[in-house]
């Protein structure tokens, strides 16, 4: 499992690619305000599945369903990822979900790695990579690096990616 860090700065780093499929799918909106709903939403879906575990109705906050089962579900992220995608202007508010989604599935992919896994379709599968906590800033880096290369080929046409490779 990343670290509750970690989560938060995926969770800017899939809002932002949310952000830009939004836009360039033509759903941003007037004044792009679909585009900066979805990041977002991004954000808050960054750290949704260990959210949404907890019992906000008792007082006593506890987890309503174990940690890292249908919260953590690839399946369910990606279904929600998928109809949102597919409902994109149509209905403004899909833009909402799939920057939510968006953030849902970089939660996933920061717990892969660790070994408790992650349950994708049935049963939970771990790339075994390290420990809880450990190498959160390559989980971030990486989510980071990848918002980079979706924006630059977005809104910038793939200018700066090209000019990096043409400098090597």
């Amino acid at each position: 499992m990343a670290s509750k860090n970690a989560h938060h700065a995926t969770g800017w780093a899939a809002g932002l690619i949310a952000a830009a499929v939004v836009s360039k799918s033509g759903a941003a909106g007037p004044y792009y305000l679909w585009s900066a709903l979805s990041l977002c939403a991004g954000v808050f879906g960054g750290t949704a599945p260990d959210w949404l575990e907890v019992a906000w109705w008792t007082r006593a906050r506890k987890l309503w369903i174990t940690h890292r089962t249908l919260t953590h579900w690839g399946v369910g992220w990606l279904a929600l990822l998928a109809v949102s995608y597919h409902f994109l202007g149509v209905h403004p508010w899909a833009a909402i979900s799939f920057g939510f989604a968006c953030g849902g599935l970089m939660h996933l992919f920061a717990d892969w790695p660790n070994p408790l896994g992650v349950p994708w379709i049935i049963s939970r599968h771990s790339l075994n990579w390290w420990n809880s906590g450990r190498c959160d800033a390559l989980i971030v880096g990486a989510a980071w690096i990848a918002a980079a290369v979706l924006v630059d080929h977005v809104w910038f046409h793939s200018a700066y990616g090209l000019r990096l490779l043409h400098a090597f």
